[in-house]
């Protein structure tokens, strides 16, 4: 069973900082896309951010540029997430999730495997 894990995830004031990990178990990360997402309440599921599968190719969404940054380590087979300067709104589950390809878009069915998501609070 392919299975993906996010952790890292917390509570944090305005302005601060998390990293979020995916790690993965029974099957290698580097034959993959990496997508990280986040669904707030009451809202949709949105992407964050992807990366290709040899870390090449990033794409952010606007809301998220120049604070977070997505990097993988495919020895570790882990992908991450440095979030800086977050904010309120940051507020969410994030999940990350496995394709081939980053594309050109988050679309959630372009997706195959997906993690259970990691709580992440941004409040004073």
């Amino acid at each position: 069973q392919l299975q993906l894990v996010e952790s890292g995830g917390g509570l944090v004031q305005p302005g601060g900082s998390l990293r979020l990990s995916c790690a993965a178990s029974a099957f290698t990360l580097d034959y993959y896309a990496i997508g990280w997402f986040r669904q707030a309440p009451g809202k949709e599921r949105e992407g964050v951010s992807c990366i290709s599968s040899s870390a090449s190719s990033t794409n952010y969404a606007d809301s998220v540029k120049g604070r977070f940054t997505i990097s993988r380590d495919n020895a570790k087979n882990t992908v991450y997430l440095q979030m800086n300067s977050l904010k309120p709104e940051d507020t969410a589950v994030y999940y990350c999730a496995a394709r081939r390809f980053c594309g050109g878009s988050y679309l959630l069915y372009e997706y195959d495997y997906w993690g259970q998501g990691t709580q992440v609070t941004v409040s004073s």
